[in-house]
Formats: C-alpha cells, structure tokens, sequence
C-alpha cells in the first residue's frame, strides 16, 4: 500500500472495501428490465396454471421468491454476471425482436446499476398469449 505525505492511504476512499453483489439482486434488475419491453406479456412458465400458482405464491408473505424475479436466473461473479430469462410474448409480436429488445434492455439496466458486465442474456420463450385467452393470474383481494 502506498502512502502519501500526509500519512494517509493513496486510495480513494470510494475504492475502500470491497462491495458484492447477491444474484437475488440482479435477478430483480433484469426482471424488472425485461417486463418493460413491448410484447412480454408475463415472466417465467408458459403454463396458465404454473403461472397462476406463481403469482399465488408470490402474494403470500414469506413466499419463497418475489415476483419481479420470477422466471429469471443470475450467476455472479466478482465482476461480471450471466443471466438466463424465461419470458411469454404477446401474440403477433415479432420473438426475435422482443428477445433482442429483453437483451438490450437488461443488460443496459444491470450494468448501469451493478457495475458488472453482463457476458450473457439467454431467453427462452416458454408460450404465446393469445387475446382471447384471460389473464390467469387472480386479482389480490388485499388492498
């Protein structure tokens, strides 16, 4: 370590320490990200019911995952991350270019927030909402 005149740390104090980053907190950045784009209608399972359970469970206090970052997963490292997505379009969209819009949109988010780079964004597109299927996810009767 270097030492200036004055005796303290040449270091900055901003480059003290060392700051990590949990993957539960990138997971929230990027679902978040991708749940922006025009034409993701929802996050995670493409099945009605799965996702019907998810947002059950996501409504219960102490459930085992938020929702903003269901259908997301994240590996970090010391200085980059690499995330895999599982997303449902909205009919008639063009896949290909929502999927680049996911990729651009979170890996534009989750570096400007986290400092890390982003190696890889892999989306899978698990199901196609249609318009005349309903909404399967219930309404909270809590306010």
């Amino acid at each position: 370590m270097t030492e200036s005149a004055a005796g303290g740390s040449s270091k900055e104090p901003g480059d003290r320490g060392r700051t990590s980053i949990a993957d539960g907190v990138v997971e929230k950045i990027a679902g978040l990200a991708a749940r922006e784009v025009v034409g993701v209608h929802a996050m995670g399972s493409g099945s009605g019911l799965s996702r019907t359970f998810g947002a059950v469970r996501d409504r219960v206090p102490g459930g085992q995952k938020a929702g903003v970052s269901r259908g997301v997963k994240a590996e970090v490292g010391e200085t980059q991350t690499a995330l895999d997505l599982e997303i449902v379009v909205d009919y008639g969209v063009s896949i290909r270019d929502v999927a680049r819009a996911v990729r651009e949109n979170v890996i534009s988010a989750v570096e400007r927030m986290t400092g890390l780079e982003v190696v890889e964004v892999n989306i899978a597109v698990s199901d196609v909402k249609l318009p005349d299927e309903p909404d399967e996810e219930p309404e909270s009767r809590l306010q």
